[in-house]
C-alpha cells in the first residue's frame, strides 16, 4: 500500500478545503508545481492531483497539469472534471498515469464502460461518499445511489481501481470511519484507493492490512499533523 499526496488546484493554486466547500479553503499555496516537485524529494513516488475547478466547472487547470507531470515527473493519476472522451485523451497523453472520473461514471454506464475499455487499466472511478450515499458534481450533489451496489455495478469493468473518498471526513483531520472502509474494501475485486479524515500512521497501517492500495492524504499532511518524513519512508513507495 502507498500513501500519496493531493494537489488540489484551485485558480492556479494548491488548495485544500474542509469537505470540498469553497468557502472553507483553509490551505492556499500559489505554486502548485514546487509543491509537486516538494512531495517527489519527499520520497512519495505517486502523487494525487485534483482540477477542483473543472469539477465544479468553473473552468480548467490543465495546462497546470501539464507542468506538475513534467517538471515532477512520476506516478501521476489526476481527477476533476472529466467528462467527455477528449478530457480524458488528453490528460492521458500529457502524462497521466491514471485518470479519475466521478460525475459522469455515476450518471453514464455506458459511457464508462467504452472508456474503460479503450483505457484498460488506466482509468478509475471516484465513489465520493456521505452517509453512505454517492456524490456528482464535486461533491455538490447527491445522486441517490448507494456505494454498495454501485461498487458491486462496476465489478467486471477493466478498472485501474477505486478512488473512495468519505466526504463528511474530507479536510476534517479526525480520523476514518473504520467500518465504512472495511465494507468498501469487501465489496470490490478492484484496487482500491481511500481518502478522507486519513490522520495517523496507525490509520495507514490499519489500511494497508485491510488490503487498501493506496490512500490519498491532503489536509493532514500540509498541517504537518503527519510527518511527511516518517510516511514517505514507510508508505511512498
Amino acid at each position: 500500500m502507498i500513501a500519496i499526496p493531493a494537489v488540489d488546484l484551485r485558480e492556479g493554486r494548491c488548495v485544500q478545503l474542509v469537505g470540498g466547500r469553497p468557502e472553507e479553503e483553509l490551505v492556499s499555496l500559489p505554486n502548485p508545481t514546487a509543491i509537486a516537485r516538494r512531495w517527489r524529494a519527499f520520497g512519495f513516488s505517486t502523487l494525487h492531483v485534483v482540477d477542483l475547478d473543472g469539477a465544479l466547472d468553473r473552468g480548467d487547470n490543465l495546462d497546470l497539469v501539464a507542468r506538475i507531470a513534467s517538471e515532477a515527473p512520476g506516478d501521476l493519476q489526476v481527477g476533476g472534471g472529466i467528462r467527455d472522451d477528449d478530457t480524458a485523451a488528453e490528460l492521458l497523453a500529457t502524462g497521466a498515469d491514471r485518470i479519475i472520473v466521478g460525475t459522469r461514471a455515476v450518471d453514464d454506464p455506458a459511457w464508462l464502460s467504452g472508456l474503460a475499455d479503450r483505457y484498460p487499466d488506466q482509468i478509475m472511478v471516484a465513489a465520493d461518499i456521505q452517509d453512505g450515499r454517492v456524490l456528482r458534481r464535486g461533491w455538490s450533489e447527491v445522486s441517490g445511489l448507494e456505494v454498495i451496489p454501485f461498487l458491486e455495478a462496476l465489478a467486471s469493468l477493466p478498472l485501474a481501481g477505486i478512488l473512495c473518498t468519505d466526504v463528511g471526513r474530507e479536510g476534517q483531520v479526525n480520523g476514518i470511519d473504520r467500518d465504512s472502509v472495511e465494507e468498501v474494501l469487501s465489496a470490490t475485486p478492484h484496487r482500491v484507493w481511500i481518502s478522507g479524515g486519513v490522520t495517523a500512521i496507525d490509520e495507514l497501517r490499519f489500511l494497508r492490512k485491510h488490503g487498501a492500495a493506496g490512500a490519498v492524504l491532503g489536509m493532514a499532511l500540509y498541517t504537518e499533523v503527519l510527518d511527511a518524513h516518517q510516511v514517505a519512508e514507510e508508505f511512498g513507495r
